[in-house]
């Protein structure tokens, strides 16, 4: 998948970073979309998400735009905590992890704190078969949540994830090349019986045609 990517230019990005986008043309700030050059995910990514729909939480996953990033340590690429916009992308982000591993650090913006309990000694499989009371309470800003990607995994967020916890990249979790693909779904205004389901329906129908170019 990479050497096709590289076989297209990549735009530099934010915070030393590249990037090839997939999607139609969007202002979060004024809500307005347009199709642009827009024609669809590319060819390659066709098998890719056939198969992300086989899985748990993702049956009817229907990505109507992939964000390739491409991560390097001699530009110094990361990325800072943010949510993703939710006018228009919907429940679940799904990420390709590829070429090596990193690791995504969540943080929790919010008044208020969150009781932590200690890990089990026995690792982390000990909590599928115990009741772990929590040991203290700690305020949000104070926690980071530190999750292993290992290179070729993929990464959904969804619920809590998704909508109250920033995700970010930090430099020192960059030692390689990695690169990223990252498939967002459609918000419920632009699904069935949605305030934009037409506009929806045709982003859907140019995006799962899969003879897309980078925009």
């Amino acid at each position: 998948m990479v050497r096709l990517m590289d076989r297209d230019p990549w735009k530099l990005s934010q915070s030393g970073r590249r990037k090839q986008d997939y999607g139609p043309k969007v202002n979060f700030r004024k809500q307005k979309l347009k199709m642009g050059d827009f024609r669809g995910l590319p060819s390659f990514s066709r098998e890719v998400v056939q198969r992300m729909g086989l899985y748990p939480g993702l049956e009817g996953f229907q990505p109507v735009e992939q964000c390739n990033l491409d991560y390097s340590p001699e530009r110094g690429s990361a990325i800072d905590p943010h949510l993703d916009d939710a006018w228009l992308w919907g429940e679940r982000l799904v990420s390709l992890n590829l070429l090596s591993p990193t690791v995504v650090s969540m943080c929790r913006e919010a008044p208020g704190s969150l009781l932590l309990s200690s890990a089990p000694a026995a690792g982390p499989e000990a909590y599928a078969d115990c009741l772990i009371a929590p040991s203290r309470s700690v305020l949000c800003q104070e926690v980071e949540v530190a999750i292993p990607v290992p290179c070729r995994s993929l990464l959904v967020l969804a619920g809590a994830a998704r909508h109250q916890w920033t995700h970010a990249i930090h430099r020192r979790h960059i030692e390689a090349r990695r690169v990223c693909a990252t498939f967002r779904e459609l918000s419920a205004e632009f699904c069935p019986g949605g305030r934009q389901q037409e506009v929806g329906h045709e982003l859907l129908q140019i995006a799962l045609s899969f003879q897309g170019r980078p925009v």
